[in-house]
C-alpha cells in the first residue's frame, strides 16, 4: 500500500496542483474580460466605432473559448471520456473561436491603416454596417483551417470511431500522419498571411506618421505605440506554431506528453488572450479612462 501510494500520490497531487493553477489564471482571465465588456456595453460612444466593436468581438470570443478549453483540460488532466462526435462538435467550436481573435486582430490592424493612411474613406469602409460585414467576414475565413482538417477527418474516419469513448483534444482526430501535415500546412499559411498584413500596414503607417510630423516626440511616441500593438499581435499568432510542437511529441510518453500540453495551454491559449486585450485596453486613452470610471463605479 504505501508503495502503491509512493507512485500514485505525486501524479494525483500534480494534477490537482494543475487544476488549481488553470483555475485561478482562469478566474482572473475572465474578470478582466468581464471588465473591458462591460466597459464597452456601458459606453454608447463605443457601439459606433470599428475598432472598438471588433474589440468587444475578441473579449466575447475569448471568455466563451476560456470557458470551454477550461473544462475540457478539466477531462483530460482527470482522463474522463466522452464520445468522439461530441468532441469532433467541440473542437469545430474550439477551432473557430482559437482563430477568430487573432483574424480579428489582423482586421482592427486594417482599420487603423484606413484610419491613417486613406482618412477620407474611413467613414465609409468602417462604418458599422460595414463592421458587421466584416464580422461575418472574420468568422467565415476563422473556419476555414479546421473546416479544411475536419473534411479530411470525416473522410478518413470509419463509422464505429465516432461511437468510441475517448479522452478529448484535437490530436485523437488525426487518423493518418497527412492530416496532421495538411493542419500545419493551413495554420503556417494562416501565420504568413496575417504577418505580412500586419507588417505591411504598419510599415505605411509608419511612413505617413513620419512623414506628417517632423516633432520627433510623436514620431517616438508613435512607434511605441506600434510595436505595443504589434507584440498584442504576436502573442495571439504565436498559437498557430502549436500544432507543430504537437505533432512531434505526439508519440512520446503519456505523462510527458500531459505536461507538454499543460505549458502549452498557459503559454500558446490562456497568457496570449489575457495580454492582448488588457494591453489594447490600457494602451487606449479613451477605452482606459472608461475602464477606470466602469470599476470605481463598481467598487
Amino acid at each position: 500500500m504505501n508503495s502503491n501510494n509512493s507512485v500514485f500520490g505525486p501524479t494525483l497531487a500534480q494534477r490537482h496542483s494543475k487544476v488549481i493553477i488553470v483555475q485561478v489564471l482562469v478566474v482572473i482571465f475572465l474578470c478582466i474580460n468581464l471588465l473591458l465588456i462591460v466597459t464597452f456595453f456601458k459606453n454608447e460612444c463605443f457601439h459606433t466605432t470599428a475598432r472598438y466593436i471588433l474589440f468587444a468581438v475578441t473579449l466575447l470570443s475569448d471568455s466563451f473559448l476560456f470557458l470551454v478549453s477550461d473544462l475540457l483540460f478539466i477531462f483530460t488532466i482527470f482522463q474522463v471520456t466522452m464520445w468522439v462526435s461530441l468532441c469532433s462538435f467541440i473542437c469545430i467550436i474550439m477551432g473557430l473561436y482559437l482563430i477568430v481573435t487573432p483574424v480579428t486582430l489582423t482586421a482592427m490592424t486594417l482599420e487603423r491603416y484606413v484610419a491613417i493612411c486613406m482618412p477620407l474613406r474611413h467613414a465609409e469602409l468602417c462604418s458599422t454596417r460595414s463592421t458587421v460585414h466584416i464580422i461575418l467576414v472574420i468568422h467565415g475565413l476563422s473556419s476555414v483551417p479546421y473546416a479544411v482538417f475536419l473534411f479530411t477527418f470525416f473522410a478518413s474516419a470509419s463509422l464505429d470511431f465516432y461511437y468510441q469513448y475517448r479522452m478529448c483534444y484535437v490530436e485523437i482526430l488525426i487518423v493518418y500522419k497527412w492530416q496532421d501535415h495538411i493542419r500545419s500546412v493551413v495554420f503556417q499559411f494562416y501565420f504568413l498571411i496575417m504577418c505580412l498584413i500586419i507588417m505591411l500596414c504598419y510599415a505605411k503607417i509608419m511612413k505617413v506618421a513620419r512623414t506628417a510630423s517632423d516633432d520627433d516626440k510623436i514620431s517616438s511616441k508613435g512607434l511605441k505605440t506600434v510595436t505595443l500593438h504589434a507584440f498584442q499581435l504576436l502573442l495571439c499568432l504565436i498559437q498557430f506554431w502549436y500544432p507543430l510542437i504537437a505533432s512531434s511529441l505526439i508519440h512520446i510518453d503519456f505523462t510527458d506528453l500531459q505536461h507538454v500540453r499543460f505549458f502549452s495551454y498557459i503559454v500558446f491559449n490562456l497568457s496570449p488572450r489575457c495580454l492582448s486585450p488588457l494591453i489594447y485596453g490600457l494602451r487606449d486613452e479613451m477605452f482606459f479612462t472608461a475602464m477606470k470610471k466602469c470599476l470605481s463605479c463598481g467598487l
